[in-house]
């Protein structure tokens, strides 16, 4: 009978464990597909067989288990610095004014499993600067609002096309410069100044579009396309990881599956 007592569930019961549901699954969002997932999966670990040795009243393991958790949680902090300030800048960045974009950003909307931005207008568009060396910077908004960016360029309400693009990122235009931010298949804005990474361990023939394609992505969900100047090579960033692409009919899969 005591235990039955003990199992009884009540609403707030039902909202505290949907709530760290939903915490670990945004958690477990931003670390996958980085060397983070690993290190989250570790502690996870390492939080089970405390809790484990708690209930096995083994205190010897426990309390040396219980410092090493409390005293690492400074070390993560620094551990999944980008993690941390990329969950922050989805919570503040919320449109909480755009039901849609609430609702996707919380993921509990899913339309026809499809991205309303045209990628295989926006990949055509690389191929065609591609060929004549053009460079360009085109960042794909996500989840996270990038409204806090558009204001450092100009801002735009521009429906997507392979001409409108071309044109843009013409060398004699004078939108070339900087990047451009799409969201649901609308240049938002051009000639925006996105934040550039300076670490060294970025191959040398990496120009500041390539570092700035880092930076977005490595501060924000965003994706960013680069086509570059000197070669014409088309790279793909995400989660300030790059992939450079010959076969560009694979890259308009992946980034439909990523935007999805």
């Amino acid at each position: 009978m005591e235990i039955l007592e003990a199992l009884k569930f009540n609403i707030v019961d039902i909202i505290d464990v949907v709530l760290v549901a939903i915490l670990l699954y945004y958690v477990y969002k931003l670390v996958k597909g980085t060397v983070a997932i690993n290190i989250f999966v570790g502690i996870v670990i390492m939080y089970l067989i405390w809790k484990l040795t708690q209930a096995l009243q083994m205190q010897l393991l426990s309390n040396i288990l219980g410092s090493f958790l409390s005293v690492g949680m400074f070390a993560l902090i620094v551990v999944f610095q980008q993690e941390i300030r990329k969950f922050l800048l989805m919570i503040g960045s919320a449109n909480f004014g755009n039901r849609r974009k609430f609702l996707k950003q919380l993921k509990f909307l899913k339309t026809d499993g499809q991205t309303l931005t045209d990628v295989d207008t926006i990949i055509a568009a690389c191929n065609k600067m591609s060929l004549s060396k053009t460079g360009a910077l085109i960042v794909l908004e996500r989840n996270n609002n990038l409204d806090f960016l558009v204001n450092t360029g100009d801002e735009m309400n521009i429906k997507v096309t392979q001409p409108i693009i071309e044109s843009i990122f013409f060398k004699n235009s004078p939108l070339h410069d900087g990047a451009i931010i799409i969201d649901n298949n609308i240049v938002k804005a051009t000639r925006v100044i996105l934040p550039v990474n300076n670490e060294k361990s970025i191959p040398s023939r990496f120009g500041l579009r390539h570092r700035a394609a880092i930076g977005i992505t490595e501060k924000t969900d965003a994706l960013a396309i680069v086509v570059s100047e000197e070669t014409g090579q088309i790279s793909y960033f995400k989660n300030s990881k790059f992939i450079m692409f010959d076969d560009t009919q694979e890259l308009a899969s992946i980034i439909k599956a990523d935007l999805v």
